[in-house]
């Protein structure tokens, strides 16, 4: 039976070439010369350092514009609220990755809404759909592409 599963992950070696790519971006700018501004990478989180929340919002800017060109969909960052502690402002960014149990029934709902012959099940951080034709998958795949769930998805294992 051909089945498919549905995963939000982020290629970390590409999330880590964005972020050096933004951190040297706002090394060179000249709005940004003689501040301590930076972006760090630690695990799944990004942090931006500046002087100001609106260059926060400048190095947001950037570090979008980083990740989409490294094609990373942006909707995989959840942005904290900015944090003021002395002369610098801090921003944490989380980069979600993986399906939580609220999404992955968003998913399923969502496709058995659609009324077509297949099964969705949870498994893990990840759904697995699975039906008797391929054009029944492929058109969960286009439809799932089309819904605005707020975060990225990609198909994985794909089997005939």
């Amino acid at each position: 039976m051909p089945s498919f599963d549905v995963v939000s992950e982020v290629d970390m070696h590409e999330l880590t070439n964005a972020v050096d790519q933004a951190n040297k971006e706002v090394t060179t700018r000249y709005d940004f010369k003689g501040t301590d501004a930076k972006v760090e990478l630690s695990g799944n989180d990004v942090l931006l350092v500046g002087e100001s929340k609106f260059q926060l919002g400048q190095m947001l800017d950037i570090l979008r514009i980083k990740l989409s060109r490294r094609n990373i969909d942006v909707d995989c960052m959840d942005a904290q609220p900015a944090e003021e502690s002395g002369l610098k402002v801090k921003q944490k960014i989380v980069i979600k990755e993986g399906l939580d149990t609220e999404s992955a029934k968003k998913i399923t709902k969502l496709i058995k809404e659609k009324k077509l012959k297949v099964q969705a099940q949870i498994q893990n951080e990840q759904v697995r759909v699975t039906g008797k034709k391929r054009d029944d998958l492929q058109a969960v795949m286009a439809e799932l592409r089309s819904a605005a769930l707020g975060l990225p998805l990609q198909f994985k294992n794909f089997r005939d």
